[in-house]
């Protein structure tokens, strides 16, 4: 089914309560389908199954109470950002609106400014009791203490009464209605007593009103600060791509044009020192390219004709000359940038249960409020006890931390991973990565280095150069490992005399068939040979002791007269950090499954060397994925690790797919984590910062639940004062934000060690 997708950034949102709201808002519109809140970054993410006007969505979320922008439009099903303005990099746009403050409207005054009058105003009125404590009384004057307070509380604190009144007029509750409360009252009681208290120096409660709003805009500033900081990933992603790229064409000198001008099949110069600016193959020339804030691979790579390079990667000591491959949205630059926006968009499963208890903790803490009052003036009949109490539980109840805790952990997870080359494509999968207990592998390409070598020529009725011969031409157009391993070594025997095949087609988990020089042949597998009734008895010994050693067989024979021609032998050596992956997964007491295509002799000996003790091998494509229904049958919870066509069914079967960018986009859209470079050492990296992000957001939802669950009862008990009770509610946002960004600091373990 079509889908469609729209990214609206969200203005007045300030708690846990306010999610929940914009959600229900949104998804009573007809044709959402879902409408996903990221607090953290004032977003949602809305999909349909039809193309919505953002008129409508907006028109919803300002009935909610709140304002909206349009951040970008999505393109169908693809995941790809078009912003209004059809700019070609439309995740700069992104970027620039979540760094812009992170709100769609500041309430007028920026939240620096704020912050700095509203202190300056406030301070003087703390005086009075920083003096006593040094012993020395000292009281302003009323209309003094009125002078420095209102300004506070309704200008810098407007915000407050705005957002907190279109709230409550949709019979809603957020963190701006009880901060408008809360201070509300101790104004307004300070007030009252200044106009009816007999004695001049009367003990007044504007400090506490003032310094609750300079608190909590001093909070929400600290934490706008912070959340920059989990944006780093992308912003940092964004700084590699090029604003211009220089173009050769023939008859013509070279010339810079703007990024979004260039087009496939275009040549790119790309000079020393310079970033290449497009996805493409290297042509001409050779250099070192470092590829590490795409890859997270440290050492650069060489790249001369034939190579492919990255868009954003630099360029070392040598003039390249690229043919462009992918430009925009499809560039492998722009794919990362979207699919860690998606993760850090999307909700975690544990945060469903956050955002309910969110919709229902205001109201609640309203009536405990009400009860707090009550209880205090008729058990002491002290109306200013009373309210001071019922403010400090105003105050402290506010649930910042809350709707923060979850979303601010994942930025920073998937960010961090980012930079290490792990893409996570949703809250979902990194929840499910620490889980894992089973980690199936294949084996060309994702143990292997999966560039095999023919090694053997073992024909029966032929030269071995005709059997080369012959199997180059049915695998000359195939882009198959071992069919390239063929190619290369005809190319080196024969010289590149290879004749033509017609009538060649694959056969899926077997191998091929094709007429060359009017004979009908197959090659591949043994079962491919069975299912033909082909003998292979005479070099039945000879390919047992190859498989033992490690081999992996071909048969090729004459399918017409069901003739074996003879077989090809190749070796494939083990990845250099495989070993060690294998062993690093062990230690975490996840156990490792093989599971491939390949002939059990060859399986075994590569498991033998990995350590690895479960092998299934003459699997087809839909076996592995039955093998890991097997497992799941078990109780089980299975992460498959592949890099070609053939596993996209069993990636996704698995609980959770990981993917090698080495391989094929198939295979990689199956996964719910992709591995920018072919190091298996990544899958216990992956599981970690799964485990990490997980843990922080634990840690971080207990501390957001432990202010409430203690801060409530003590201020309604009249143990904390509002002053304290603003500063606590405002260290828990920011506390928790700075949790989440320790796991800035995380690194894979080849980088630790």
């Amino acid at each position: 089914m079509s889908s469609f997708q729209q990214t609206i950034r969200i203005g007045g949102m300030s708690c846990a309560s306010c999610v929940a709201r914009v959600e229900k808002a949104l998804v009573a519109v007809p044709g959402v389908g879902t409408a996903t809140v990221n607090l953290a970054t004032e977003s949602v993410r809305v999909d349909s199954s039809t193309p919505l006007e953002f008129s409508r969505l907006k028109q919803a979320i300002e009935k909610a109470g709140y304002e909206a922008a349009a951040a970008n439009e999505s393109s169908r099903a693809s995941g790809i950002h078009l912003s209004p303005g059809g700019s070609a990099h439309p995740e700069a746009q992104t970027l620039r609106l979540v760094e812009a403050g992170m709100q769609v409207s500041l309430h007028k005054i920026p939240e620096g400014a704020a912050v700095i009058g509203s202190a300056a105003l406030s301070l003087p009125l703390l005086a009075p009791m920083v003096l006593r404590w040094l012993g020395i009384e000292f009281m302003f004057d009323p209309i003094v203490e009125w002078l420095l307070a209102t300004p506070v509380q309704f200008i810098f604190g407007a915000r407050f009464y705005r957002a907190g009144w279109r709230a409550a007029k949709n019979l809603a509750g957020n963190m701006d209605l009880l901060v408008s409360l809360g201070t509300s009252a101790a104004y307004g009681l300070s007030v009252y007593l200044a106009l009816t208290a007999s004695e001049q120096h009367q003990h007044l409660y504007f400090e506490a009103a003032a310094v609750v709003i300079t608190l909590v805009l001093l909070g929400k500033w600290l934490e706008s600060r912070a959340k920059k900081q989990t944006t780093s990933a992308i912003r940092a992603l964004q700084d590699l791509r090029p604003a211009t790229a220089r173009i050769r064409q023939p008859g013509e000198s070279d010339r810079d044009v703007p990024i979004h001008e260039v087009h496939v099949g275009d040549l790119v110069v790309v000079r020393p020192g310079e970033r290449v600016p497009v996805d493409g193959e290297v042509i001409d020339g050779r250099s070192h390219v470092d590829e590490s804030l795409t890859t997270g691979e440290n050492m650069p790579a060489m790249r001369e004709p034939g190579s492919r390079v990255t868009g954003g990667s630099y360029n070392g000591e040598g003039l390249l000359i690229v043919r462009t491959t992918a430009v925009g949205a499809e560039s492998t630059l722009s794919r990362i940038i979207r699919l860690v926006e998606d993760a850090q968009a999307a909700k975690a499963p544990v945060q469903r249960l956050v955002d309910r208890v969110a919709e229902v903790f205001v109201p609640v803490v309203l009536i405990l409020a009400l009860l707090t009052f009550a209880a205090w003036f008729f058990a002491s009949g002290d109306i200013e006890r009373a309210v001071i109490n019922t403010v400090a539980v105003l105050v402290i109840a506010c649930p910042c931390a809350l709707g923060l805790a979850t979303p601010t952990a994942i930025m920073a997870g998937t960010g961090v991973a980012a930079r290490h080359g792990i893409l996570i494509k949703d809250a979902v999968a990194l929840e499910l990565a620490r889980k894992v207990d089973t980690v199936v592998f294949d084996k060309t390409g994702t143990l292997t280095e999966g560039k095999p070598v023919l090694t053997a020529l073992l024909p029966v009725a032929c030269e071995e150069d005709v059997l080369l011969a012959t199997a180059a031409a049915l695998q000359q157009n195939s882009e198959h490992t071992l069919a390239r391993a063929v190619l290369e070594a005809a190319k080196n025997r024969n010289g590149g005399q290879i004749p033509s095949a017609s009538d060649v087609r694959a056969l899926p988990g077997r191998g091929m068939s094709g007429v060359v020089e009017g004979t009908e042949l197959i090659l591949g597998n043994s079962r491919l040979m069975r299912e033909h009734g082909i003998d292979m008895a005479f070099l039945a010994e000879q390919a047992k002791l190859l498989e033992a050693d490690g081999h992996t067989i071909s048969w090729i024979a004459d399918d017409g007269a069901a003739q074996l021609l003879g077989l090809l032998a190749f070796s494939d050596s083990p990845k250099q950090m495989a070993a060690a992956a294998v062993e690093r997964l062990h230690a975490r007491g996840i156990k490792t499954v093989m599971l491939t295509g390949d002939n059990e002799g060859s399986a075994k000996a590569i498991a033998r060397e990995l350590g690895m003790g479960q092998v299934q091998a003459n699997l087809l494509p839909e076996g592995k994925a039955t093998a890991i229904t097997d497992l799941k049958l078990l109780g089980r919870t299975v992460a498959m690790v592949g890099d070609g066509i053939n596993d996209a069914p069993a990636l996704a079967t698995a609980n959770i797919g990981i993917a090698m960018s080495t391989g094929t986009d198939v295979a990689m859209h199956a996964a719910g984590i992709t591995l920018m470079r072919g190091d298996p050492l990544l899958v216990a990296d992956a599981i970690d910062i799964s485990h990490k992000t997980y843990n922080k957001i634990r840690q971080n939802l207990f501390w957001a639940f432990i202010y409430n669950l203690l801060g409530i009862p003590l201020a309604a008990l009249g143990l904390l004062n509002p002053v304290l009770a603003g500063a606590a509610m405002a260290l828990s946002s920011v506390s928790v934000i700075s949790n989440a960004l320790l796991l800035r600091r995380w690194k894979p373990a080849k980088e630790r060690s």
